[in-house]
């Protein structure tokens, strides 16, 4: 079936790592903000990694033949241990599918790898080349409250060369405890273009969930999903918008520029009241939205009360 156009917002903790290091400064966190304004960011990029993996787990044979969740921007190599370029992967995919040969490859792209039809893809190899706006846009995520990280250091016991009698010295940046809030929107006219449907966009707001929840790395810290809110709209050509900005993080900005900042979830509540009354019952939009959802992690604090159906965890 095909998608209503809506929005997406995704809110998520980490704590003892950075999720998305800036390797322009010491691989720290990233700052796009003024040096006063203190938040930091992850890329859409960083997001949609998290999505690709676990989709990467979830199915990892794509589906098999005619399966639709292949994941195109990953990276795979030969048995020799030759990194694949586009056109092979493209082709190995397809073969994979059973659409080898079958047709344009543009169209039997889109048909078997989920994050070109979701996320879009730009293809340009020999004489072959395409681009494909994806019906899903992510926006950065930016931390709710200033942020200072941390410059550690730390010894690993082995040696780095044979004879050292002394192990290697690493140094790195982390911080305590961030929230984070990240929105994207979803395009119905865009979706018919790719052949995005329902089952993809049910897939993608599990991939937001859980793939936070499987992707790991040492230096990313525990990341926790904390709050995931669906709206749909009637109008496809309608959106609010900046939802992120509806809601705020308590305690106040002076707090967690302080001596002794929140460091666990148990310190900290959202307040979604601003961002309750705008898509409520008594909204000034609620003729142009059909339908909210939400999902809410049992340790997150709220402030105010979201209207719409809260369904159950995958």
């Amino acid at each position: 079936m095909s998608i209503s156009s809506g929005e997406i917002l995704f809110v998520k903790s980490v704590k003892d790592g950075i999720p998305n290091r800036d390797p322009l400064n010491d691989s720290d966190a990233r700052r796009i903000f003024g040096e006063d304004d203190g938040r930091i960011s992850l890329s859409d990029v960083s997001i949609k990694r998290d999505v690709r993996d676990y989709i990467l787990a979830k199915h990892p044979d794509g589906g098999g033949k005619n399966g639709r969740y292949y994941i195109f921007c990953r990276e795979e190599r030969t048995l020799e241990g030759k990194l694949l370029g586009r056109d092979r992967l493209a082709e190995a995919i397809l073969e994979r599918a059973g659409l080898k040969g079958d047709g344009e490859k543009s169209g039997a792209l889109l048909q078997s790898a989920f994050d070109m039809r979701v996320f879009g893809a730009v293809f340009s190899v020999s004489k072959q080349s395409f681009h494909k706006t994806g019906p899903v846009q992510f926006g950065w995520a930016h931390s709710l409250h200033p942020v200072e990280t941390k410059y550690v250091q730390g010894t690993v016991v082995m040696p780095s060369e044979e004879g050292n009698v002394q192990g290697t010295i690493w140094t790195t940046y982390i911080l305590p405890f961030a929230v984070f809030a990240m929105p994207a929107v979803v395009n119905a006219s865009i979706a018919k273009e790719t052949g995005m449907n329902e089952e993809d966009l049910e897939l993608l707001l599990e991939g937001l969930w859980k793939g936070t929840l499987h992707r790991q790395a040492r230096g990313r810290g525990i990341q926790q999903p904390l709050l995931l809110l669906h709206i749909e709209y009637n109008d496809p050509f309608f959106r609010i918008g900046y939802l992120e900005d509806q809601i705020t993080l308590e305690p106040s900005r002076e707090v967690w520029l302080g001596g002794q900042p929140p460091v666990s979830l148990d310190e900290v509540t959202l307040d979604v009241s601003k961002l309750a009354a705008l898509i409520g019952e008594n909204s000034p939009y609620r003729n142009k939205i059909s339908k909210v959802r939400y999902l809410k992690n049992p340790s997150l604090k709220l402030k105010g009360d979201l209207p719409g159906k809260e369904w159950e965890m995958w």
